[in-house]
């Protein structure tokens, strides 16, 4: 029990705090009830007591169920709790995906997981590629078809949407997936689900092109400058937007004297140089 120096404010009586209530002890005015805790509502286990975190992880896309599912935990038992533990788990992890069109989108959702860290792309467009990959499995796009081929392809969209140059072929070298199944299934998003995608600008490719050659800003302006002009001449008009870039920066590094080959090239836009020297030498012409 602790005792108030303050004053009752009827008898100026005596007032004493027990437990919640603060009660004077002459005339039996209660002062104040239900004390409130204006502390944190969380606690932390880490060395740090300012760290805020207390409910988990976030929600996350990249999840077949938004991150709110339950782990079991491992712990350090022996014997017959250890087997009771095991088969709990093993259930739980059962329960968990209780149906094939979960276990596939868990599949392919992993797959999109994977490539995106393998290609070193941002987490905003990993959960984009994963949304892609869920409507096209409710419009039923996933039958018949590969799912690994469906989880480049959302990788190759989310990309495309999202302004980042990543080619085809540089995708499917780390896929489980071939050339010809990520086609089958871009073919199928973009009729069904009416992807918002247009040709591939070649100047997406410049900035991580001249980096990888080793260029500088001033190339990397001139390759523009040539892109341009193949524009207005109708130069990039199906022709591959890679090679085209390629073409830019060779070009642009030819002007300044700056060694390049265009086996370079053609390497880091993977092309051959027989496709890069026929951009090249129609962006010569007058």
């Amino acid at each position: 029990m602790a005792t108030s120096t303050t004053a009752c404010p009827e008898c100026d009586g005596r007032v004493r705090t027990n437990g919640d209530e603060t009660v004077c002890s002459d005339c039996g005015l209660v002062l104040a009830e239900d004390r409130i805790d204006r502390g944190p509502e969380w606690r932390s286990f880490d060395d740090d007591d300012t760290d805020p975190r207390r409910t988990g992880a976030p929600l996350t896309r990249s999840r077949h169920d938004r991150g709110l599912s339950t782990e079991i935990g491992h712990t350090r038992v022996k014997g017959r709790k250890r087997r009771q533990w095991a088969r709990m788990r093993r259930q739980h992890t059962r329960a968990r995906i209780s149906s094939k069109r979960d276990r596939n989108r868990v599949y392919g959702f992993t797959e999109i997981r994977r490539l995106v860290s393998v290609a070193g792309l941002p987490d905003s467009l990993r959960d984009r590629a994963c949304t892609l990959f869920e409507s096209a499995q409710d419009e039923n796009l996933l039958r018949g078809r590969s799912i690994e081929g469906f989880a480049v392809a959302a990788v190759y969209v989310a990309c495309r949407v999202g302004g980042v140059a990543r080619t085809r072929e540089e995708l499917v070298a780390d896929a489980k997936a071939d050339a010809d199944e990520l086609a089958a299934a871009f073919d199928a998003m973009n009729r069904e689900l009416g992807l918002p995608v247009g040709p591939i600008d070649p100047v997406e490719y410049l900035p991580r092109f001249a980096s990888e050659l080793g260029l500088g800003p001033d190339a990397e302006c001139a390759a523009r400058s040539y892109r341009d002009a193949a524009e207005d001449r109708g130069l990039t008009n199906g022709r591959n937007p890679s090679g085209v870039a390629a073409a830019c920066l060779y070009a642009a590094a030819r002007d300044a004297g700056v060694d390049c080959t265009q086996a370079e090239a053609a390497d880091v836009a993977d092309v051959t140089p027989v496709t890069l020297r026929s951009s090249y030498t129609e962006l010569r012409e007058d």
